[in-house]
């Protein structure tokens, strides 16, 4: 595993937002979702998000997640995602969610 320096770290804006929408992304080549999260000051943002296996569109409006902020958007078919969503993958590859353990302000940025 490589090094970083502090200030590497430090370039990645991994911040906290709200799902306020979730909708199917049927386009997609693995199964996903199409998210729109609130980041607060970071702004809200779209992103795709292949959380399909552990998550219901419904459970999803209204959680906290973690994003990348500062990546560049990514085009996926005529989507443009605008964040990372974080998460790690389980024994079978499928996607959890890294998540905040209590509620903190959206836009907040992990330190």
């Amino acid at each position: 595993m490589a090094e970083i320096s502090w200030d590497d770290f430090e370039k990645v804006e991994l911040r906290v937002g709200t799902v306020l929408e979730v909708e199917e992304f049927p386009e997609a080549r693995k199964p996903a979702y199409k998210l729109l999260v609130d980041f607060g000051e970071a702004g809200v943002r779209r992103s795709s998000a292949q959380i399909t296996r552990h998550y219901e569109r419904e459970e999803l409006v209204g959680k906290q997640v973690i994003g990348v902020c500062n990546f560049p958007r990514k085009q996926i078919g005529r989507f443009f995602s605008e964040v990372l969503i974080t998460g790690f993958a389980d024994e079978n590859g499928d996607i959890v969610l890294a998540i905040p353990e209590r509620p903190v302000p959206n836009g907040s940025k992990l330190c």
